[in-house]
């Protein structure tokens, strides 16, 4: 289990650490807005996350939805598919969970 979490870590850093130029780029604030708004830390985000989904870590993610400032984080399970789990980052609950479609499915179902 920590080894997930230290993965999750990892990519969430990377994640970051890429991202910084689209930061300082945000004229808005939007970015400085969310982390604002952010009471739950990226690891604990990630720990709930995969309290309620065990898997691996691949990203996680501040974002606004429906009105609310959330950690999406992405985890690969052992059945190779890939579930979006969002925290919500004021409180640290679950909000919901979301099987990511391939995209091959998608071009089937067109």
């Amino acid at each position: 289990m920590r080894a997930h979490t230290l993965t999750g870590l990892l990519a969430f850093s990377l994640l970051v650490g890429s991202s910084t130029v689209a930061w300082s780029d945000d004229k808005e604030g939007h970015i400085a807005d969310l982390v604002k708004d952010a009471k739950v830390t990226a690891e604990q985000a990630i720990k709930t996350a995969m309290d309620k989904v065990p898997g691996t870590v691949v990203e996680a993610e501040l974002e606004k939805k429906h009105g609310k400032t959330v950690w999406e984080v992405e985890i690969l399970g052992a059945d190779g598919k890939v579930t979006e789990v969002h925290i919500d980052a004021a409180n640290g609950t679950v909000i919901d969970t979301e099987v990511k479609k391939e995209k091959h499915e998608d071009k089937k179902k067109k």
